[in-house]
This record gives structure tokens, sequence and C-alpha cells, in this order.
């Protein structure tokens, strides 16, 4: 058979059958509750799609770059807010150039994965940290290299551990409106100044595959996370902060899940930390975040209000209590609940550590002991979504 011949084969048709049993799972979810929990996951499984289509075509090892991991409109595995999350595809016996112009975001990290989003295990932790090990110029700008072990490494070089084939990247913003993200770039020192080969008919049959394999392989592995980690865990509550598993040395999480009707509400309390960063947001059973653009499902450091005995309160109801610490299940009576504190010092104790209440709506106000200082308006609400919105636009763009 010419290659012809095979071109003319329905090249798509395994790509097509993954989507199919795709739409199987999403529509078996044992969560589902309504219609509207159910397009949720019809918009979740579109997002993956194109996501997979994407990644699939830059896969290649040979000339790597970076592309989006996660983002609005291509979510998974409970992605933060507050992060952009970039990955090159890589193997660990090539190496690599990374050079960037650190920006003014609040961390920026790098971590080496297995192809199953697990991490690789290399001595000195050099699978998994912050920009504060790398030497960067006054200017901010700077170089690393990752390959394979090496006596009397260079600085800024790290090694690659056994089956490493992703590089991701994540930079992390406390203030939305004032912050700016860095530039970075990655080149494979062995290719450079060379062209990759252009994509055959068997290539291309191999991509559609292995978008299949992708979009399986997420759709199981996020469906499954927080049966692992969250829903065994007495509904409405948050665990002590612990170190967050398969993630960087310098990240702490306490986690938990919330079921709520629209007459219930949970008050979140917390310390302001001295950590760097510290985050919390609401997810949806499909472990991807809510709309954070549009709605106030997550609340940082910089964003939420403090009281005066430097303690954080949030709100969590589907009902608005006039608080400018609301935040909003959008509609959901089941989800995720999460904090991360990043870049940290020190140790991150329960007492640094969230209590949570449940109570009826009509007391929320009542159970605030500042809340004469937490009230917020309509209009004092409507302009801090239009200043997510606006922030949002300019850090997409940016």
């Amino acid at each position: 058979m010419t290659d012809i011949d095979k071109a003319e084969l329905p090249l798509t048709e395994p790509f097509l059958a993954a989507v199919a049993e795709a739409e199987k799972l999403i529509a078996a979810a044992d969560f589902i509750r309504d219609p509207h929990d159910l397009a949720e996951g019809y918009d979740y499984l579109q997002g993956s799609i194109a996501a997979v289509l994407q990644l699939s075509r830059a896969h290649g090892t040979s000339h790597p770059y970076f592309v989006s991991s996660t983002g609005p409109y291509t979510k998974m595995g409970l992605d933060n807010p507050d992060t952009l999350y970039y990955h090159a595809t890589i193997e660990p016996g090539a190496e690599y150039l990374l050079t960037g112009v650190r920006g003014s975001t609040t961390d920026l990290s790098f971590q080496v994965l297995k192809g199953d989003y697990t991490a690789t295990d290399v001595p000195n932790g050099d699978d998994a940290f912050d920009d504060r090990r790398l030497q960067i110029d006054e200017d901010g700008s700077y170089q690393l290299r990752f390959g394979p072990p090496k006596e009397n490494p260079e600085p800024n070089y790290f090694t690659l551990g056994e089956g490493a084939s992703m590089l991701a990247v994540r930079e992390v913003y406390g203030d939305w409106n004032a912050e700016r993200k860095g530039s970075i770039r990655i080149e494979r020192v062995d290719t450079i100044g060379t062209a990759p080969a252009e994509a055959g008919v068997e290539q291309l049959r191999k991509r559609y595959r292995a978008a299949g394999r992708m979009l399986l392989t997420r759709v199981h592995t996020w469906f499954n996370f927080p049966k692992w980690f969250y829903l065994n865990l007495p509904v409405n509550t948050l665990t002590e902060p612990r170190l967050t598993p398969g993630g960087l040395s310098t990240q702490y999480s306490s986690v938990g899940h919330f079921e709520l009707e629209d007459d219930q509400a949970l008050i979140i309390t917390v310390p302001k930390s001295d950590a760097p960063y510290q985050g919390f947001q609401l997810g949806s059973r499909w472990y991807v975040s809510l709309d954070y653009v549009n709605h106030q499902s997550s609340l940082n450091h910089q964003q939420a209000q403090v009281d005066p005995d430097g303690m954080i309160r949030m709100v969590v109801s589907a009902r608005n209590p006039g608080v400018a610490n609301w935040i909003e299940t959008t509609g959901r009576k089941l989800g995720i609940l999460q904090f991360r504190w990043q870049r940290v010092g020190r140790v991150i104790t329960p007492e640094d550590g969230p209590t949570i209440e449940l109570v009826p709506f009509d007391k929320v106000a009542e159970s605030l002991p500042h809340y004469d200082n937490n009230r917020i308006d309509e209009a004092g609400w409507r302009e801090r979504i239009a200043a997510r919105q606006r922030a949002f636009a300019e850090r997409m763009l940016g």
C-alpha cells in the first residue's frame, strides 16, 4: 500500500473513538445532579479536546518549546487562578538551555515530571525548585540548564531524573493588576540551529492516536484524584497544612470538599500568612477551577480583605452575603476547597491553617466579628469583578 493509499484511511478514527469514550465517562459521572452539572462536564470535555490536540502537536523532543499546560479554557488538575502554567517536552539524555528574564510576579518555579504527571526523583532537589536557587542578574536575566548527570556542573545546572519527559514552569501572581510576568525560552543544545523534520502521514496518525490516549488519561486521572485526596475527608472540613503531594518542597496545602444548599454558608478563617504567597480557591468535582475571571471564586493574600486582628474571613456560599470576601460557588452544590502557601521559608503549622464553620446563611452577619468592616455594596462588588476581568485580560495578552 502506498503512502497515498494510507492517507485515505480514517486517520482520525482512534481519536474520535477516544472522544466518544470520554463523553460516556463524563455523562456517567456519579456526582452529576442536574443539567447544569452535565453541561459543565461537556464544557470540560471540549476544553480537554482542544488541549490534547495542541499538546500532541507539541510532543516532539527534538526542538522543544513552551506551551500552555492548562489555562482558563483548557483546565485540568485544579488549576490555580493565580498561576500561569507552561511546559516543554524533554528527554533525560539531552541537555537543554533555558533563558529568561524574571518578571515581578510573586513566585517562579520549575519542576521536572514524568509522563504521568508524577515528579522525578533526583539528588539535591533538582527536580523541583523555585528561582531562589538561580543566579539572577541585576536586570532580571538568567540562564539555567537541565541535562544528564555530570561531574562538577556549572552554576544553574540541574540534573534530569530517570523518566523525565516534561519540564513544567509555574509563574504565580499576587497582585493581578500590578505584577507582570517574565519571559522564558528553551532550546535543546544539540539541535539548536537546525530544523525539525516535517510530519508525514504516519507521524500525523501517531499524533491523533497520542491525542486520544492523552484525552482518556486526562479524564481518568483527574476523575480519580479527588477520590484519593479529598473525598475521603468529612464534608465541609479542611485538613491541617501539609506539604503538597508530588509538588514543590516549598509549597504547603490544606484541602477539603464542600456540599452546600442555598440556605447554608461556610465561614473560613485563616491568619494572613508571612509566606510570600497564600491563596484559596474553589474547584468543581471535575477537578478544575471555577470561573475565576467573572466570579470571585478565589482570593489570594493580595486580594483578600484582612480584619483588624490579622485574620482573613471568607464566606463560601451560593448567595451574596454582602461582604468583600464572598467566595462564589457559582451554582455548584458540590466542590473542592483548596489552600496553598508557596515559597515558604519555614514549616506551615496547624496554627497557620484554616478553621471552618458551617452556618445558616441568615446567620452569616452575626458570625463575622468584624462584619461592619467586611460589608460591600452592589457597586463595590461590581468594581471588584471588573478589576479581576481587566487584570486577567492584561495577564493573558501580556
